[in-house]
């Protein structure tokens, strides 16, 4: 479990390249965070519905795969509460069910005052493999 930020920290290169830092992460669990920048708006200058589904997506792919095999998103569904332009977001991913092919989550994007953004359910196929964990 100890390997799993490390290994998506260095290894995502899309998680990197929009600016997504892990912030927390334990079996089932993970708490991902992204500081707004200009290139996070869209057209009307609130943040892109695209960049918070990373967001929440990211969070999603650390704590499913905290268990050390790889798990792979196969269904995601997001609802949007609130538009924002500034400050920073935050995904928190809560493994709700798991079983041996399965696992279920929820991940809520909320702002700095902790008012709820966006809500995500995403569920991920589990592989038999093991993560590719380096040394």
């Amino acid at each position: 479990m100890e390997k799993v930020k490390p290994f998506f920290s260095n290894n995502d290169q899309f998680a990197k390249h929009v600016g997504l830092e892990i912030v927390e992460a334990k079996k089932g669990y993970a708490r991902v965070k992204m500081v707004i920048q200009a290139h996070h708006l869209n057209g009307v200058q609130t943040v892109h519905g695209g960049a918070i589904f990373t967001l929440a997506d990211f969070s999603l792919a650390i704590a499913s795969n905290s268990h050390g095999r790889i798990a792979m998103g196969v269904n995601c569904t997001i609802s949007y509460m609130k538009a924002v332009s500034t400050g920073t977001l935050f995904a928190e991913a809560q493994e709700v069910s798991l079983n041996h092919k399965l696992g279920h989550y929820l991940v809520n994007i909320y702002d700095e005052q902790h008012e709820l953004i966006a809500a995500f359910q995403g569920m991920v196929y589990r592989k038999e493999a093991q993560l590719p964990f380096e040394g």
